[in-house]
């Protein structure tokens, strides 16, 4: 939607317009429904359908589309008309299907228009300009291509806006044709206009500007959206059906609506201030209502509450409730590590906070405890480059650590946590309850204070209160206490969470402080780490929480301007704020991607450690040797797997979101063996060898094929003849893996690709990667050096120009010397 110039245009008005003509729907009018299908829901929760079939409304609304479409195409076969009023669509409905009879016509078109009266709203800019246009002399009215005739319109605008007056009023079904064709017409000579003395205001780039152009009308085009918000809104009614179709329903309580309004409001943004307004604020509001809904709850119980948002990512919800309240709630910066050695009693609190680390050396774990522990170090040292995995060390520490050490360092963080409570959070010792406030996501923090208060004979009750839960995390949350999650495993599924949590480190960046992670304390007062986020990355996320934090504003003024409570059911706002933040996260946009690639997370744990968000190039090797299912289920890094896939082609994206939604089936897109091909192996001393193997096809119509080979072999050439397979294609490459076994070396998660000088071909012509056998047996040559490691796996994709050479089919188990990917891929992490 954008905003009118209404100086501009009274100008153009004075200069040119005696009279100006209105569009009704999207734009005089506006709905409180993502698309008009909610209309058409909401007619049927108000018609005697809903009472019979409760679950039939997304039938119910195809229908009356469909209804229609039929009643169009039969009176334009018939009569060459193809404008149709709403008793001739409704004579099209299956009426019998939902147990009624033609005689429910009336009802069903009286529940529609029911409909109508509930959700729309009065335009409150285009009011503006009406007004200014009437008390200006000038004639107003409204011509719109409508099922509804012109006595229903005029209850409808009436209904919206009680005191509007208009001179002229022209329905499109009245006169059995629109404005495409020769309705702006019939308002010119039956109004008496000379067409250089009118000007339209309308949505619709073909309807209100083509068609009024074309009839001497000066048009002014008011679209409902620019075309990269469109397109975005479009991918979230997509993401928000896979992500949470029972809650995603188009009767969004005028969300969208309002969101279009407040874009149109705002100046042209740069990529991250449109970020902020286009996605990040609208979540930030919708969490905000939830935050204060549960606040407000504890308060009703008369208990004394003290509302704390945790630093780092809960800096962005933090500023956005003060601009809101004022400072009627605290920042308080604790973090896994601060939390984690304070709490501790056992080393258990440890162990799970180091378990977490992907890898670790004697210098990052001194760096997390700040204290250096010479048995860890020695135990590190066995390690190659002394760096074992979290799992490794977390499983030796118990023998590691003196227990009087850990208890002196816990007893000093415990108190050093408290005085920072203490004066960060007014009257801290008097308050019953404190909110603990934060994204998410399994109340490590809010567990470790419950731990910290216990040790110290404090009774304050803990709430914490997330935007994402992984709820069968908090079920030890201790009576007395509470977590609650706005995204809840209610809102979308467990699985689905997983998806949205694997890749939320972008949104994470976004919504964090511009500062180092909490280090340590002195007198309550908090002492930083360096913040080793370049300087880009910081602006680029100051834009994008000032874009959050401006939608924020405008959608409060245009709550109580239009009358409009988007967040009234928290459950619907909780399905489109899952969508919302779903398809940021997702399907972003190429400039999302392109600006939120650039980031790189801080993982928070007393390190200077930065980890990449985007690695396409190592996902296009995984999906070569492991498969898109596999591939599909990569630990970090890197840190957003969706946006690696968004960079390979927005089909990859969404194959990628399928996947997550368990819409995937394995054998459509998953390697599936479909022939097979006989290679030669030939050794150091000249000795060569045949070996059957199978060729793999996926659900792009790609071919594999895996070959491994042991250093005992001594192979120094492996001859492929893949014009048995294809006579022309493209070769993705050829990618190997070693390790200390098959097993070990199909695990590796970075594949290295074969230098091309160590490829030759024979009877191929080869340039890039495109290839064209110039014989029957045209063959790849992999040349091979003396492996550094006990066995390698070659990895071989192609992708043939014709695609039905390979078929799947179910052949006999072969004698292999790898088995390919799983068919089932597991689980995502």
């Amino acid at each position: 939607m954008k905003q009118v110039d209404l100086a501009k245009l009274n100008a153009t008005a004075h200069a040119q317009a005696s009279t100006c003509s209105f569009d009704v729907f999207d734009t005089f009018l506006v709905r409180r429904c993502t698309t008009p299908d909610g209309v058409f829901e909401r007619a049927f929760q108000l018609s005697p359908v809903s009472g019979t079939h409760a679950e039939a409304a997304a039938s119910y609304a195809q229908h009356r589309i469909d209804a229609e479409g039929r009643a169009r195409k039969i009176k334009f076969d018939r009569l060459s008309i193809s404008e149709v009023t709403i008793e001739e669509i409704y004579a099209r409905f299956p009426f019998r299907l939902f147990g009624l009879d033609g005689s429910a016509l009336p009802v069903l078109v009286q529940a529609e228009f029911a409909a109508e009266i509930d959700l729309c709203r009065t335009n409150i800019e285009i009011l503006r300009l009406y007004r200014q246009m009437r008390a200006s002399g000038r004639r107003t009215g409204f011509i719109s291509d409508t099922y509804w005739g012109s006595e229903r319109l005029a209850l409808l605008l009436r209904s919206c806006q009680p005191d509007i007056a208009w001179d002229f009023l022209y329905a499109s079904c009245d006169y059995g044709t629109g404005k495409g064709d020769k309705l702006f017409r019939h308002y010119l000579d039956e109004q008496a206009i000379a067409p250089a003395k009118a000007m339209h205001v309308g949505d619709n780039d073909q309807a209100d500007v083509k068609s009024a152009r074309k009839h001497g009308i000066l048009p002014h085009f008011y679209p409902q959206a620019t075309v990269p918000f469109a397109d975005q809104l479009n991918r979230e009614s997509s993401v928000a059906g896979l992500l949470s179709p029972r809650l995603a329903t188009p009767l969004d309580q005028g969300f969208r609506t309002l969101r279009r309004i407040v874009a149109a409001q705002s100046p042209k943004p740069s990529t991250a201030s449109h970020l902020g307004m286009s996605a990040l604020g609208p979540v930030m509001c919708a969490f905000d209502t939830f935050i204060e809904g549960r606040v407000e709850g504890l308060r009703n119980r008369g208990r004394t509450i003290a509302v704390a948002f945790l630093g780092r990512d809960g800096f962005l919800p933090h500023r956005n409730w003060c601009e809101a309240r004022g400072n009627t709630a605290s920042y308080i910066e604790i973090n896994r590590r601060v939390s984690a050695v304070g709490s501790s009693r056992t080393i258990d609190p440890i162990v799970d906070l180091i378990e977490n680390v992907p890898k670790i050396d004697a210098k990052t774990f001194a760096d997390i405890l700040k204290l250096d522990i010479p048995a860890v170090a020695k135990f590190l040292a066995r390690f190659p480059n002394g760096i074992a995995t979290g799992k490794e060390l977390a499983k030796a520490l118990p023998a590691l650590i003196d227990q009087n050490d850990l208890g002196a360092l816990a007893a000093g963080m415990r108190q050093d946590i408290l005085a920072h409570l203490r004066s960060s959070v007014p009257d801290f010792d008097r308050c019953t309850d404190l909110v603990l406030v934060d994204l998410g996501y399994s109340g490590r923090i809010q567990k470790a204070l419950r731990r910290i208060f216990d040790y110290e004979g404090i009774t304050t009750r803990l709430h914490g209160v997330y935007l994402l839960t992984r709820d069968d995390m908090l079920d030890d949350i201790p009576d007395g206490d509470s977590a609650v999650g706005f995204i809840s495993d209610l809102v979308v599924t467990p699985h689905i969470k997983r998806m949205l949590l694997w890749n939320i480190a972008p949104f994470e960046q976004l919504c964090c402080a511009p500062a180092g992670s909490v280090k340590s304390y002195e007198n309550g007062a908090v002492r930083r780490e360096l913040d080793p986020r370049p300087p880009q990355q910081m602006a680029a996320i100051g834009d994008a929480q000032a874009g959050a934090l401006i939608f924020a504003k405008g959608l409060r003024d245009c709550m109580a301007e239009f009358n409009v409570s988007p967040f009234s059911d928290l459950d619907t706002a909780a399905g489109w704020t899952a969508a919302i933040l779903g398809r940021l996260l997702l399907l972003p946009s190429d400039d999302e991607r392109r600006l939120l690639g650039t980031f790189q997370h801080d993982v928070n744990l007393g390190t200077v450690t930065l980890a990449p968000m985007l690695d396409a190039a190592m996902i296009e090797r995984l999906q070569v040797v492991d498969g898109f299912p596999v591939t599909c289920t990569t630990p970090p890094p890197p840190m957003w797997l969706a946006g690696c896939f968004s960079g390979l082609s927005p089909a990859h994206a969404y194959l990628y979101l399928l996947f997550g939604a368990n819409r995937l089936p394995p054998s459509v897109f998953g390697d599936v063996k479909a022939d097979q091909i006989e290679i030669g192996l030939f050794t150091a001393d000249g000795s060569a060898s045949l070996q059957k193997l199978p060729v793999y096809r996926n659900g792009f119509a790609e071919l594999r094929i895996r070959i491994a080979v042991s250093a005992q072999m001594r192979i120094r050439m492996i001859v492929v003849p893949i014009a048995k397979l294809a006579t022309e294609g493209s070769l993705d490459g050829v990618f190997v893996q070693a390790g200390k076994n098959v097993q070990d070396a199909s695990a590796s998660r970075t594949p290295i690709e074969w230098p091309e000088n160590r490829l030759r071909s024979a009877g191929l012509e080869r340039s890039g990667r495109h290839f064209r056998a110039t014989s029957a047996d045209g063959c790849l040559i992999i040349d091979l050096a003396p492996l550094e490691k006990p066995v390698a796996i070659f990895s071989i994709g192609m992708r043939p120009l014709v695609t039905d050479s390979v078929f799947a089919s179910a052949l006999e188990e072969l004698p292999v010397m790898l088995e390919a990917a799983p068919a089932v891929a597991p689980a995502m992490p």
